[in-house]
């Protein structure tokens, strides 16, 4: 078949990626594909890539965010239209294809615009997530880029259960995956490299990717760190990523804002490397200690699955799609909306992850909270991994007393034997259930 699949970008974000990948797989089937892309400042995708790409120019927009829409679809309208029709009159030229695939609302409605021209007859669209707009336009054009399609799929089955109560169409589900040949944990020269261009030196060190922005809860992950920094000093966080369709500047000045009264210091504590070039993005992986990942709302969150495929622990919101791929023996689960939550995962989660940067001081308070090793709202599961991981955290709190002063630490091993004590109660349980009251410092 011959495929042409659309994206709003040639940055790498989760649908564009996904674009990506899917394309890839489809060439490697023997499809012939086209990718389409948006692209802002005319240097393509920061990749390799096997397959044929159509850049479609988007050009500098004066007004608002609707205007700014209304733009980027008359773009690629205008490109596909003299794309489509070029063929009618050049019979060197071949652009005409079996499905036209979009993956975001703005390719989705130039595509219905083209089949309402006749250009073409049909087209399908992958719905990552519903976004919650307060502009008519934008709403309507979502809802455009929802209904008018011949076929609409999706990602997770929160997305579909969306779909089918808020629109009352039922999209099949096609998951995403990573690509474990270019995401692993296998060391390369280019990972000390990269840590010293970006002065990546702390321990721990707490990544995300994404950029600041509100979906991805960055203000709320800052307020977080700073918590971290009173027992981790040399802790540092690498917020990567930034390439976003919207203008989130009053955001991004509220988290400027946010940080200067934390005292966070960017270039230090806090690094903002912006877009990670595509060629370092998995050695970034390998230079963090752990990756956190609150996001108050995603289609799938590619990149948790990429930090899991480089030997991250990682941290994210108790929300799906995560709850649907991950479950608290495979992460750590967090409510976005509380830094102390989010806190507590950083500082007791990587902690018992790493025990090797555990400070002396750090032991009473990693003992007086071991028996709360969960985190607010995360009880489905956890019976048996409380137990565990407190048992593998006071016997470390304990060996390392030992270590220091001859004896092994009472406090410590009375702690457990509590533990373990209260635990036996609830041995035959189906689901025991294990509720935080509160972290205690």
């Amino acid at each position: 078949m011959r495929i042409a699949l659309l994206t709003y970008s040639t940055k790498p974000r989760g649908s564009v990626v996904h674009t990506l990948e899917l394309a890839e797989a489809l060439h490697q089937l023997g499809h012939t594909v086209c990718v389409y892309a948006l692209d802002k400042d005319g240097r393509g995708f920061d990749r390799s890539l096997n397959f044929e790409v159509k850049l479609v120019p988007a050009l500098p927009v004066t007004g608002d965010t609707d205007a700014l829409i209304q733009q980027r679809i008359q773009e690629f309208v205008s490109f596909l239209s003299q794309d489509l029709q070029r063929c009618d009159y050049d019979s060197d030229y071949d652009s005409e294809y079996d499905i036209f695939h979009a993956q975001d609302c703005i390719s989705a409605n130039a595509l219905a615009v083209l089949r309402q021209q006749n250009l073409i007859s049909h087209f399908v669209r992958t719905v990552h997530h519903i976004e919650d707009y307060i502009s008519p336009y934008l709403q309507q054009c979502q809802d455009r880029s929802i209904r008018e399609p011949d076929l609409c799929l999706c990602v997770s089955d929160y997305w579909q259960k969306q779909l089918y109560q808020q629109y009352h169409i039922n999209a099949p589900r096609v998951i995403n995956g990573v690509n474990c040949d270019r995401f692993t944990n296998t060391p390369s020269d280019r990972d000390s490299r990269l840590k010293e261009a970006m002065g990546i030196s702390g321990s721990p060190v707490y990544l995300t990717v994404g950029g600041i922005e509100p979906r991805k809860n960055t203000i709320q992950l800052a307020k977080a760190f700073a918590k971290v920094q009173s027992v981790y000093p040399q802790a540092q966080l690498v917020i990567a990523g930034g390439a976003t369709l919207f203008d989130y500047q009053s955001y991004r000045d509220e988290f400027f804002v946010e940080i200067d009264r934390l005292n966070l210091k960017v270039g230090t504590s806090l690094l903002l490397p912006g877009i990670i070039a595509d060629a370092d993005l998995p050695s970034l992986y390998r230079c963090a200690d752990a990756f956190v990942f609150p996001s108050v709302k995603e289609g799938w969150g590619l990149v948790v699955l990429e930090a899991i495929a480089s030997g991250l622990p990682t941290i994210v919101s108790y929300h799906p799609p995560f709850t649907e791929f991950l479950t608290t023996q495979q992460t750590l689960f967090v409510e976005p909306d509380d830094p102390d939550s989010i806190a507590s995962a950083l500082k007791v989660g990587t902690s018992l992850l790493l025990p090797g940067i555990i400070a002396d001081a750090d032991l009473p308070s990693l003992y007086r909270c071991a028996d709360a090793f969960v985190f607010p709202s995360v009880k489905e599961g956890w019976g048996l991994v409380v137990l565990e991981r407190s048992q593998t955290a006071l016997q470390i709190a304990s060996d390392r007393v030992k270590a220091k002063y001859g004896m092994a630490c009472s406090l410590a091993l009375g702690q457990l034997q509590r533990i373990e004590t209260q635990a036996q109660q609830y041995q035959q349980s189906d689901q025991p259930e294990v509720k935080v009251i509160r972290f205690i410092e």
